[in-house]
């Protein structure tokens, strides 16, 4: 991986993950305990030309009628934006601490995954190893359709290769899966990116990085994130994003807020 500059500032965005575990952590895993006086702060952005958008024909699927009532369709047409970037800034690019053993407390709130007008809601997000003895809780997918079959198909993703970590079917409004306890065959050598799709509209897609510990953020519309709670000490951070690459940085946190700026490349 190549080694970047650091520089700039600003705001942040960062997104909930599970249970606090409670279990005693083997060697090299996440134990939790204080968080640290630092932060880290940057923004991500964009070299190049972001891809362009897939053009689906809903027509050719299932629930047409349906379906087209999406916001972003015109005349049976909804584009399928995989990169969203504005003025060169990169939004939902997940940036996480990877060296760290101990610090703050995992957040206690689930993933949510919401599949709404035949979409999903949200196209980026973090989920993360189910500890042992944990079944649910940490992430949950709800079909907010009514009268429309949604089949949720949760994989780990490893270049060309997909595994199967669940597939659960959602037949009405309302219905909700708790994929928690499928989450627990993660690995830390094999498992980095989740991807979910629905069988019945394949169309229908979002991604997510597989985190290690609570040290992450997603970049909003403006590039920008934060990660706060960190303990000083020098580490590797790593701006990540499912559809451009990614790019790690050494950071040094010495009490106050580090800077770390990100460029990736489009591909």
């Amino acid at each position: 991986m190549k080694k970047i500059v650091l520089g700039v500032m600003v705001a942040s965005l960062s997104l909930v993950l599970g249970a606090s575990t409670g279990f005693a952590a083997k060697k090299g895993e996440y134990t939790e305990g204080a968080a640290g006086p630092g932060s880290i702060s940057g923004t991500v952005s964009l070299k190049g030309a972001a891809m362009a958008p897939i053009m689906e024909d809903l027509s050719k699927g299932k629930n047409v009628e349906f379906c087209v009532t999406h916001p972003d369709t015109k005349d049976g047409i909804r584009p399928r934006v995989k990169v969203v970037a504005a003025g060169g800034k990169l939004k939902d690019a997940v940036v996480f601490i990877e060296n760290i053993e101990t610090g703050k407390k995992w957040a206690t709130e689930a993933v949510m995954f919401d599949f709404k007008t035949c979409d999903i809601f949200p196209k980026v997000s973090v989920v993360r190893k189910a500890p042992k003895g944990v079944e649910e809780g940490l992430v949950k997918i709800t079909n907010q359709d009514p009268d429309i079959l949604h089949n949720p198909h949760g994989y780990s993703v490893a270049g060309a290769n997909r595994k199967t970590l669940f597939n659960k079917p959602l037949p009405s409004k309302g219905d909700v899966a708790d994929v928690t306890k499928t989450m627990g065959r993660f690995k830390p050598a094999k498992d980095k990116h989740f991807f979910l799709q629905c069988d019945q509209h394949n169309f229908m897609e979002a991604d997510g990085r597989i985190v290690w510990n609570p040290y992450f953020a997603v970049s909003g519309a403006d590039g920008s994130f934060k990660i706060d709670g960190v303990p000083e000490g020098s580490y590797k951070v790593t701006a990540w994003h499912p559809y451009v690459g990614e790019m790690t940085a050494d950071v040094k946190v010495a009490g106050g807020e580090a800077k770390a700026d990100f460029t990736l490349t489009a591909k």
